[in-house]
């Protein structure tokens, strides 16, 4: 017979409740300045202007979709669903690194085709609204700093919201050299500059999103680590058929099977739990102990 231990779930770090106040301030403000952009883009023949507005576009998006997953891995657990919904996070994260990756196609193609052919572009305008830009954008971004090392969409928040904030300051510099220069061409240079801006924060996203998805180790944890923590435990011997990976993107899950000849009690079970918690920000940790790991099946390492 396996005894199996509890769950530690104290200190979750889920995104506070607060952002969902950040979530609709942003949106809001960002959805006002696509239509703004747009308009004005379009009444200046400027690229740059209109390339910034749908990205811009598909932050809105972007912003809206983590809104949606932050309340969905608020839901509580179901029958069909016995983790709840937190995993939606993961999944939003990825649709959102995709549509930064789309958007960046589209401007890139665009710009390539405005250096073949310059266009002139009415450069003051673009310089006031790309500075109205960098306020908003500025400010959204300011509303998801502090949240943004504990959960993956918030900090996908965070990072669009600060890259737009350059992506407008490029532009304001893309006009006011136009304005010096008379080279038109810089305003597609500009977009090609944007697009590089928002493949890099996208690519990472990506990456980190699709990770997540194919529950690999959540990136600050060390395998190896948690491995030796385990075996420095008093009684423990060995450990088999351990994994760590994301339950959402912001909370980290683990099993483990320790084998303890002497067995085990509450209380060994609760420290372990609290230092995974403190240690690794592991908080949702289930382990089985085993007098013998002799009689497990999974204790081969190729075994999963």
């Amino acid at each position: 017979m396996h005894d199996h231990g509890g769950h530690s779930h104290a200190g979750h770090s889920h995104a506070p409740g607060d952002f969902g106040f950040a979530f609709a301030i942003g949106s809001s403000l960002n959805a006002a300045f696509v239509a703004v952009e747009l308009v004005f883009g379009y009444a200046a023949n400027s690229l740059a202007l209109v390339s910034d507005a749908v990205h811009n576009l598909s932050d809105v998006m972007a912003l809206l979709l983590a809104w949606g997953a932050t309340w969905l891995a608020q839901k509580r657990p179901t029958d069909t669903h016995t983790y709840g919904y937190r995993r939606a996070s993961i999944l939003v994260a990825l649709f959102n690194a995709g549509l930064l990756l789309v958007a960046v196609g589209g401007i890139a193609v665009e710009a390539v085709n405005r250096i073949q052919a310059p266009a002139r572009v009415a450069s003051w305008t673009v310089v006031w609204v790309a500075a109205i830009g960098i306020l908003i954008n500025g400010g959204t971004a300011l509303l998801f700093m502090r949240g943004r090392h504990h959960d993956l969409n918030i900090r996908g928040a965070y990072l669009h919201m600060a890259a737009d904030a350059s992506v407008s300051l490029g532009v304001v510099v893309a006009a006011l050299s136009i304005m010096a220069t008379g080279w038109f061409w810089i305003d597609p240079v500009i977009s090609l500059c944007i697009s590089a801006v928002v493949l890099a924060s996208g690519w990472g996203l990506a990456r980190d999103s699709v990770n997540l998805a194919l529950d690999a180790v959540p990136k600050g944890i060390e395998l190896a680590h948690v491995q030796h923590y385990f075996r420095s435990l008093d009684g423990v011997t060995e450990v088999h058929d351990l994994h760590v990976w994301a339950m959402s993107t912001n909370e980290t899950a683990l099993t483990a099977h320790l084998v303890r000849p002497d067995g085990h009690d509450d209380a060994f079970l609760h420290h372990v739990c609290e230092e995974l918690a403190h240690r690794f920000n592991i908080h949702h940790a289930t382990l089985q102990i085993e007098k013998s790991g002799e009689v497990c099946k999974l204790a081969p390492a190729e075994m999963v």
